[in-house]
């Protein structure tokens, strides 16, 4: 209750010294945000999603330059007429920085966020085809350069966890040589990935993807960046079709594809060689360890880093088990274009 009652008074003053009035209390959490955390902030004249970017993130050494990337490559996107929610831009600014502490505001947006056990077909089409529009503004071929490999010491984790008698310490026990071997699957999917670079937005998952009326409108912007498209199309396909849940369904995968396809081509064919990359869940599993472990901001962070330990390696365990499955169905998605 205190960390929340800081962040309103940073937020009331916030709002006093951007010019946006005076804040209507209570300021109300918004669930839904798994590393930041949103607030539902009114005003006499207005209401504004805020969200308070995790001060562990803002630490790192790379962060505000990734932001201001974000934020350039937010602005193209608005410009194409992408349907996204843009951060509001106060004095010249879209990240607003007060005391410490890093926030970006928004018009409150009326929609809501689809249900994951119920995303129809249509749904999974018309996220496909923004993402094909995300990847046809700016594509380009690039010289081949060896991908950098993930190196995460599971033993290492897994130990450290002992040490604290962490809740997390039995699953990461349990599953080490699942977690070596879906890295070792992912660095050598990363080298069959085509030389192709794009903007991209691997957090357009069904999460943050908004539905007003049937329409969709793409949030959480601040992970855009450049990257490849095989790659960015492969995983956001597996999440909308379910492998978040552990409840995949093929023809949304296809669905997706279609989408994509009629928005933009990239060329590339062999999905299936590059389905490993679908374990690049281990690196939001290596985030979510480091957070149960002590970087976080609170116990109620701590929790959730605990909660998406435990998710994260289940959906490990669901990809190996569905892998050959899946992979079938990607090698035979062109057999009709």
């Amino acid at each position: 209750m205190e960390t929340i009652y800081m962040i309103t008074k940073t937020i009331e003053k916030l709002f006093r010294s951007r010019g946006l009035g005076e804040v209507l209390l209570p300021v109300t959490p918004v669930s839904g945000g798994l590393m930041h955390r949103m607030f539902r902030v009114n005003t006499a004249n207005s209401i504004y999603a805020v969200k308070h970017l995790n001060p562990e993130i803002m630490k790192r050494p790379d962060a505000m330059s990734n932001y201001q990337r974000a934020e350039s490559l937010e602005k193209i996107l608005e410009e194409a007429n992408i349907p996204i929610i843009p951060a509001l831009i106060i004095n010249g600014q879209k990240m607003q920085e007060l005391d410490g502490a890093y926030f970006y505001i928004f018009h409150w947006q009326n929609g809501s966020i689809t249900d994951w056990d119920n995303i129809t077909a249509e749904q999974c089409r018309q996220a496909g085809n923004i993402l094909g529009r995300i990847h046809a503004l700016r594509p380009k071929y690039i010289d081949h350069t060896a991908p950098v490999p993930s190196a995460i010491d599971w033993r290492e984790s897994a130990a450290k966890a002992e040490r604290q008698k962490s809740v997390i310490a039995p699953v990461l026990k349990e599953n080490i040589e699942l977690l070596d071997g879906a890295q070792d699957i992912l660095n050598h999917a990363r080298q069959a990935l085509p030389d192709i670079e794009c903007i991209t937005d691997g957090d357009m998952d069904p999460k943050n993807v908004m539905w007003d009326n049937g329409k969709p409108l793409v949030i959480d912007l601040e992970c855009l960046g450049y990257g490849n498209p095989a790659s960015d199309v492969l995983q956001l396909s597996l999440q909308w079709a379910g492998m978040t849940t552990y409840s995949l369904n093929l023809d949304l995968l296809k669905a997706f594809f279609a989408g994509y396809l009629d928005a933009y081509d990239n060329g590339f064919r062999d999905y299936g060689s590059i389905l490993g990359l679908a374990y690049a869940w281990i690196e939001w599993l290596e985030f979510n360890i480091t957070r149960t472990l002590g970087c976080c901001q609170d116990e109620s962070e701590r929790e959730t880093g605990a909660a998406e330990t435990r998710s994260t390696i289940k959906r490990l365990q669901y990809l190996r088990a569905h892998q050959d499955l899946i992979k079938q169905t990607l090698e035979h998605l062109f057999d009709n274009i």
